[in-house]
């Protein structure tokens, strides 16, 4: 039996879920069609939520917010069936999932905030320094996208 099934308290209806936490009926829904939580019917066919998706939903807004892709939070989350109540070592493990993309990201943001402090909004006082600078558009032959932003830590 799965941790799901065995459940026997009340379930949420989607307005409800809504009003908890802090989602629109429609953000809700679309997290459902993408398979992140999940929701059985009701003897009248309407959907019902388990209360624990309250806390997947709260994962997920979270993590979209610290700029985790959708698919990278389906990844995490896609072992465990959607609404079944996960143990502290369930959520050990999704944690361990990201935090290795989150260091990464911290230090790009950390990278990116150090690299722009001389920026004055590019009406450009000190275009030698620029960390923005690409005289004759040379970056364009790496690819596409901020190249300079791209590349690791020392370079530029």
């Amino acid at each position: 039996m799965s941790r799901r099934t065995s459940y026997t308290g009340r379930l949420l209806s989607v307005g409800e879920v809504s009003r908890r936490s802090g989602l629109a009926v429609s953000a809700i829904h679309f997290y459902e069609t993408k398979g992140l939580i999940g929701s059985v019917r009701s003897p009248g066919n309407q959907r019902r939520y388990f209360p624990n998706v309250l806390r997947y939903l709260a994962i997920i807004k979270v993590a979209q917010r610290t700029g985790i892709p959708l698919g990278e939070i389906g990844e995490a989350l896609g072992p465990y069936e959607p609404g079944a109540r996960m143990t502290a070592d369930d959520w050990g493990r999704v944690a361990t999932h990201w935090r290795s993309a989150l260091d990464s990201r911290i230090r790009d943001l950390e990278r990116l905030r150090d690299e722009l402090d001389g920026c004055i909004g590019c009406g450009c006082l000190s275009l030698e320094a620029c960390p923005l600078r690409n005289p004759d558009d040379t970056l364009s032959r790496e690819g596409p996208g901020p190249r300079i932003f791209e590349r690791p830590s020392g370079r530029g």
